[in-house]
């Protein structure tokens, strides 16, 4: 039974996912009992960037007199260097799954950063 299907980690013969590789650098399907190489995953590796804001003063802009362009959602949160009762936010999951995100607040009008871990 020969399938259309030619995704890496599935069978090009009948489709089933195939194991992880083994410690011969090969892998069998489950199904069909078809060898194939290590290629059969193609290229499987992952690139992620991180971007964090960074404060550039010759890009200011004035959203109103006393707040400037917030880096993300804002919230009803007292900085607590200049007292502004406006704070923008981010997430990241920085600690195991099974614990909560830690949250970064910046003051839209100092740029003060603090974070939490909620």
């Amino acid at each position: 039974m020969e399938s259309s299907v030619r995704e890496p980690g599935f069978c090009p013969n009948c489709g089933t996912i195939l194991p992880l590789i083994g410690a011969a650098g090969g892998v069998t399907c489950y199904l069909c009992k078809n060898s194939y190489g290590p290629d059969v995953f193609g290229r499987m590796e992952s690139c992620y960037k991180l971007y964090f804001n960074r404060y550039d003063a010759s890009k200011k802009t004035h959203v109103d007199d006393d707040e400037e362009e917030a880096d993300g959602p804002v919230v009803e949160r007292r900085c607590p260097k200049c007292n502004n009762d406006k704070m923008s936010y981010a997430t990241l999951q920085l600690r195991s799954a099974d614990e909560g995100q830690t949250v970064f607040y910046t003051c839209t009008k100092c740029k003060f950063k603090e974070s939490e871990n909620s």
